[in-house]
């Protein structure tokens, strides 16, 4: 039964606070207005970048965001981070960065 639930863990998430390791960011579209609200894994979504010599490896994390209310532009966005992972540059086409 253990086995089970772990396979299962792996596709619906298992419902613990993944605050240390996620960070959530919201855009709003330059077209039509919609907000979205999409989450960045810190442990899988980020891409390394190795500096050169001994420095040390910085991440990115493209994300292609499209909303459901029927505009269908794409809002790109790209987040840069540190070696400990905090981000340190963000850009974005096609919208606009929310707070909150």
């Amino acid at each position: 039964m253990k086995f089970i639930k772990k396979i299962s863990g792996l596709f619906t998430g298992s419902g613990e606070d993944d605050s240390g390791r996620s960070l959530w960011i919201s855009v709003q579209c330059d077209r039509c207005g919609e907000a979205i609200r999409t989450r960045i894994d810190l442990n899988h979504d980020l891409t390394a970048e190795y500096g050169e010599g001994e420095r040390e490896a910085t991440y990115f994390c493209r994300k292609v965001l499209i909303g459901k209310q029927g505009c269908y532009v794409p809002i790109e966005v790209l987040l840069k981070f540190d070696g400990t992972r905090r981000l340190v540059e963000r850009q974005i086409t096609g919208g606009k960065f929310m707070e909150g």
